[in-house]
């Protein structure tokens, strides 16, 4: 497998959950402000869906970091990894807050697929979980910068 193959399936699921991720929060905010305060059908599956998809682009990000990254290797031998700004978001702050993201979707999901009605405290994780996955994206990487 190639580190390049790696990098546009990485790329190509961070659109993916770009999009996800648009259709969660639109669902997220009808829920919201709905008369009922019932959890949708729409807000289950985007919940779903956006979970999914970022568990898949972590696995392959996860592997791609690990195994394949010659940037974090080579971080990693010279002892900068920590001391270097742009390496520790790209390899430690990046990876780690989308993973918390990740976990984080996860328990909505759960918690959204056995109730019926909405939570507040629920609206505040979904929100934490985008405010960490909005400002760990790499949003230069992915529309060139």
């Amino acid at each position: 497998m190639d580190f390049n193959i790696m990098l546009q399936a990485h790329r190509g699921f961070a659109y993916l959950i770009l999009l996800a991720i648009a259709v969660f929060v639109v669902a997220l905010l009808m829920t919201m402000f709905g008369y009922s305060g019932r959890i949708t059908k729409l807000l289950r599956k985007s919940t779903l869906f956006t979970m999914i998809f970022f568990h898949t682009q972590a696995v392959i990000g996860l592997i791609m970091l690990f195994f394949f990254s010659p940037g974090f290797k080579a971080a990693t031998e010279a002892g900068t990894l920590m001391k270097d700004s742009v390496a520790r978001n790209a390899y430690v702050e990046h990876p780690f807050a989308m993973i918390v993201s990740a976990v984080l979707l996860t328990i909505l999901n759960k918690k959204f697929k056995t109730n019926d009605k909405m939570q507040m405290p629920w609206v505040i994780m979904a929100f934490v979980a985008l405010a960490l996955m909005l400002w760990a994206f790499q949003w230069n990487r992915l529309f060139g910068g």
